[in-house]
């Protein structure tokens, strides 16, 4: 990567960091992470940091803290499976979403470091740490929320809640098995958000009485149906060899797109919905 691409990737991976995973976390609803959430400044703040500093040492032991964050999160999984003793696509995809923010912190320390983690260059391990922050956690967190306050038995809403995982395990395995498993991926992982896009759009939008609220929503839908698409284009060229766009490029439109146009703006929504609709808030908080 150019150095503008790596600075644009950094200030996602800051957004991820700083705004997206503690609002995600106050919207999941389990005992024990509002406490996560007061302390998350102590976790963001040097792993924030680590970004700016030059690969090495001191970068790496300043993404430590970030991934210690993600594990104190990530340990309210099985907590939360033994509370809740549930394995439905709802469960699935908050469950997804509390272990993904560690992966992303993984690969951090790694790339901070400049180690080949499982043989895997730097400049993908950074492009692992945003992709797991917004295509892991938020895209499950959100498909998980759209799927505890949809109608029950609506089988696409259970669809994206199990899409959305699959599809991200997939990505991953992908690294280890190569380009047409994350292809398979993509094409999983795409087919979730575009339904968690149409659920939102043709259900959620039109149930809130707020402006504000509805247009958020509205913004979240629309650009999953563009960057999801750009994201099938690159995989299937890395896969087959066809043209597809660049890095550079996937990351000012697909990287961009996804961290503000999908996940800010449905984590902010959801922030609302929550406010304003003791229901639907009742329903999300599972």
């Amino acid at each position: 990567m150019n150095k503008g691409t790596t600075e644009l990737v950094n200030l996602l991976i800051l957004l991820g960091m700083g705004a997206i995973v503690p609002l995600g976390l106050a919207l999941v609803g389990e005992p024990g992470l509002a406490r996560v959430r007061r302390l998350w400044p102590l976790a963001a703040v040097p792993g924030a940091l680590s970004l700016w500093l030059p690969r090495g040492g001191l970068a790496a032991g300043s993404a430590v803290p970030y991934a210690l964050g993600t594990l104190a999160v990530a340990t309210h999984a099985p907590l939360r499976l033994a509370r809740v003793r549930s394995l439905a696509a709802r469960e699935v995809a908050v469950l997804t979403a509390l272990a993904t923010p560690a992966v992303a912190a993984v690969a951090l320390v790694a790339e901070r470091a400049g180690y080949p983690l499982f043989g895997f260059e730097p400049h993908i391990l950074a492009l692992t740490v945003p992709h797991f922050h917004f295509a892991g956690f938020t895209a499950a967190l959100v498909a998980g929320l759209v799927c505890r306050a949809s109608a029950p038995g609506s089988a696409a809403a259970r669809a994206a809640a199990l899409s959305v995982p699959a599809g991200t395990l997939l990505v991953l395995t992908g690294y280890f098995l190569g380009a047409w498993v994350q292809f398979g991926g993509a094409v999983v992982l795409t087919a979730g958000m575009w339904l968690v896009g149409l659920i939102t759009w043709r259900d959620l939008r039109t149930r809130t009485t707020d402006p504000a609220t509805a247009q958020l929503l509205a913004v979240s839908s629309a650009v999953l149906a563009v960057t999801m698409a750009l994201a099938l284009w690159w995989a299937l060229g890395q896969a087959s060899g066809l043209p597809h766009p660049s890095l550079t490029w996937m990351a000012a439109t697909h990287g961009v797109g996804n961290a503000l146009g999908f996940a800010l703006c449905s984590l902010l929504a959801w922030r609302r919905l929550t406010l304003e609709a003791p229901v639907i808030a009742a329903e999300a908080a599972g």
